[in-house]
């Protein structure tokens, strides 16, 4: 039940991600679903292989590498999913720390 009210929660940030920002669009609930979906399942799987690839990069960077990396996974799902669509990479980057913050707020109150 808390994994569904999750997914709930990233796609009510990504619906007012695309709201709020100009080059974010989501088409609609069951668009921004799949896409909070897709983003856990790949967050969950590829994110932490690609922070133990880029490794040395994230620690000269002292962390910082790891928005980027939120940037390009951002970027990929919009790449595939139908109805959800990213202009740039600075588009993807902020929307990404926008959303990030949002699920993490909406995540901190379930129980």
């Amino acid at each position: 039940m808390k994994i569904i009210i999750k997914v709930l929660i990233s796609a009510l940030a990504l619906l007012i991600v695309a709201y709020f920002m100009p080059g974010v669009t989501v088409d609609g609930l069951y668009t921004a679903l799949i896409t909070a979906l897709i983003l856990g399942l790949l967050n969950v799987t590829v994110r932490p292989i690609l922070i133990v690839l880029t490794l040395p990069i994230t620690i000269i960077t002292l962390g910082l590498f790891i928005f980027i990396i939120n940037a390009l996974i951002f970027m990929f799902v919009a790449s595939f999913v139908d109805g959800f669509t990213v202009d740039g990479f600075v588009t993807a980057l902020i929307a990404s720390l926008i959303v990030s913050i949002l699920s993490a707020v909406g995540n901190k109150y379930i129980k």
